[in-house]
């Protein structure tokens, strides 16, 4: 049964989820809004895909204790690695039905994505927000070739299991399938949310170390690279990016020193 939320708001949403008793739904540090007092929280550091996640105590005496200590130590130090958050927070229905609510970070959307088992979903650091227990959360490195190129690339959020899982981005969303662009598109690295498993994600030179391919580096703002998304299935993009939502606060506060040339010959450290 899918989790029940909505998702409400218009520039900076939020989700708003309707547990069962018993039911528990799970989100990243720092993600949690409110809840009903018949809600309980639980912050550990494990997911529910291994270790003491959504069955504590894992058994075998001894050796089980450690084989559950070593799977969360795996799992937080991955997590480190990437990025995220060390910890999650757990939310149990205790007295009947409860509410809970939970939002992104940046002013933008969100989305409910409904996994039945047969395909992962990727996404974006930072775009998990939350899901329901029945859901595994991981992450997913890509190549280092490509993480080298696409900054954003290297390191995935991964989704797999039953249930509903639900992500945020920044600004507005369009779902698009490669396969209805002759099997390929290629976007800005800092515009992709989340796609399905099937889809090959990428990182292609803008054009080469010529005039026309420095000028596109230099005052095209885009840098050296582009994502490409191949294949037949749902993709996630969001309007607006980190970087110029960064470059438009910087330039507001009279801290912009990148001048006319954008992106390559930026003085900003970050």
């Amino acid at each position: 049964m899918t989790l029940q939320q909505e998702i409400v708001g218009n520039a900076m949403q939020m989700a708003v989820v309707n547990l069962r008793l018993g039911q528990t739904v799970y989100c990243e540090a720092g993600k949690f809004l409110f809840k009903t007092t018949n809600v309980t929280m639980e912050t550990r550091l494990s997911g529910p895909s291994g270790g003491g996640g959504g069955q504590p105590g894992g058994g075998g005496g001894m050796g089980g204790m450690l084989r559950q200590a070593v799977g969360t130590a795996m799992q937080a130090g991955q997590r480190a690695l990437a990025g995220e958050s060390l910890a999650f927070q757990y939310f149990t229905s205790t007295g009947g039905e409860g509410t809970v609510g939970f939002a992104g970070v940046l002013p933008g959307e969100m989305r409910a994505l409904e996994l039945d088992g047969t395909r992962a979903w990727f996404a974006e650091k930072d775009a998990f927000v939350a899901a329901e227990s029945t859901v595994q959360f991981g992450i997913a490195f890509q190549g280092g070739r490509t993480g080298r190129s696409g900054g954003e690339g290297f390191v995935l959020e991964k989704f797999t299991g039953h249930g509903t899982v639900i992500i945020a981005g920044a600004g507005n969303f369009i779902d698009l399938n490669p396969a209805d662009f002759g099997g390929r598109i290629e976007v800005d690295t800092g515009c992709v949310v989340a796609f399905e498993e099937g889809i090959h994600y990428g990182v292609q030179r803008i054009g080469g170390l010529n005039r026309q391919g420095l000028m596109n580096a230099v005052f095209g703002g885009e840098g050296l690279s582009l994502a490409t998304l191949e294949g037949n299935g749902r993709v996630i993009l969001q309007s607006l990016t980190i970087e110029s939502l960064a470059n438009a606060l910087r330039k507001a506060q009279g801290g912009d020193k990148q001048g006319p040339t954008g992106g390559l010959f930026s003085t900003h450290a970050g």
